[in-house]
């Protein structure tokens, strides 16, 4: 089994709970990833290592999010099979906790959350952002989590390569992974875990206002896709049958115009779009593909929509209901549903197969030691 521990300027606390969970569990493999804290830090990681874990490093901070995806690429090529657990550097999770997710993970074989209470002293940034990102992950997914921003979490093996797959690159990755979980219909459980605040949770990285619009953006991107939309469907659709007279080519027309940018739209910027570290498919056969696909689900959809369009708008606007107020209480009724079918049916992700082990994940998997029970690797150096 498989620690993964993100570090950004780590103190003490690191090596100790490297020690720890060394000492409760010695089949173990702690894998540290430095992202970028520099030579001030060099001592902290040096006792890491000596502590018995593999230190990788990133050459400049990348973020939590890549980190995270820098270690897992590295678990799955050097120990295949292996569940992951991710656990935070900075104490708030004690190596009882981090165990008792991983034994979890071992029995359901579902992603597996140390979700915190949230009762007692709890600083007030780790309430509202918890506050913030549990609603929208319940109006966006219908996922009930409590916990959302716990960094304790534990995947299954046969995850590691859906999870390269997420996009985000600091702490907005977290809440995507979540997201993705529950649109593709991946099991997720929580389990209370002991909840630990040292000095206010002053040595937390977490930028309230930063990190926070970095979860919000995707979701706040996929609205304003979604209005401009419906703006422009709605001024094609005026325009439409001012010129032509009949209702139906207008309503056929506006949504080609739309549906076409809406589409495009929401490919690139929310739903499939991707950080640097996890490219689309180089093969051009695999990319062509990948849109066909998406495409005709799209088309599907629009279809259904369009044809739910035209009857509601018949409807209301036999009703005596002007033609305007007609489309927008239309358009209302039908985009719950859309919005569901879109990100769970028409953009959905599978996990894929894995690539080749990318050349600085690969030169820092060392052979294991003939003495050892783990291999240590001296550092591993990560690109942007």
């Amino acid at each position: 089994m498989i620690v993964l521990i993100p570090a950004y300027e780590p103190d003490a606390r690191l090596p100790a709970l490297v020690t720890a969970l060394v000492e409760a569990r010695p089949d173990v493999i702690p894998v540290v990833v430095d992202d970028g804290s520099g030579p001030g830090r060099t001592a902290t990681f040096d006792a890491t290592r000596a502590a018995g874990a593999v230190v990788l490093t990133h050459p400049r901070n990348l973020g939590k999010g890549r980190a995270l995806r820098t270690g897992i690429a590295y678990a799955g090529a050097a120990h295949p099979g292996e569940d992951v657990v991710c656990a935070d550097s900075d104490g708030q999770h004690t190596a009882v906790d981090v165990l008792r997710v991983a034994d979890h993970v071992r029995r359901t074989g579902s992603m597996v959350l140390g979700g915190r209470r949230f009762d007692g002293d709890v600083p007030l940034r780790s309430r509202f952002g918890n506050a913030v990102s549990r609603g929208l992950l319940r109006r966006a997914s219908g996922g009930h989590v409590h916990d959302t921003q716990t960094g304790l979490r534990g995947y299954p093996a046969g995850s590691l390569a859906w999870l390269l797959d997420v996009p985000g690159d600091r702490f907005e990755y977290e809440l995507r992974v979540l997201l993705q979980a529950h649109a593709d219909g991946r099991r997720v459980e929580e389990i209370p875990i002991q909840t630990l605040y040292l000095e206010g949770n002053a040595s937390s990285h977490f930028r309230p206002m930063a990190d926070s619009w970095r979860v919000l953006a995707p979701l706040i991107l996929h609205a304003l896709v979604a209005i401009g939309s419906f703006v422009l469907d709605l001024i094609a659709l005026w325009a439409l049958v001012a010129v032509t007279g009949e209702l139906l080519i207008g309503v056929i027309g506006a949504r080609l115009i739309s549906g076409t940018v809406n589409f495009l739209a929401n490919r690139r910027l929310v739903h499939t779009g991707r950080g640097p570290a996890a490219p689309l498919p180089a093969e051009s056969g695999a990319k062509r593909r990948l849109l066909l696909g998406e495409a005709l689900r799209y088309t599907a959809l629009a279809s259904l929509v369009a044809l739910g369009d035209v009857v509601l708008l018949e409807a209301l606007t036999t009703a005596g209901i002007p033609l305007l107020l007609a489309k927008i209480g239309a358009g209302a009724a039908l985009f719950v549903a859309g919005f569901a079918v879109q990100r769970t049916l028409v953009f959905r992700r599978h996990a894929v197969e894995p690539g080749p082990v990318p050349a600085a994940v690969d030169a820092a998997i060392a052979p294991p030691a003939a003495s050892g029970r783990r291999p240590t690797s001296p550092g591993f150096m990560a690109g942007p």
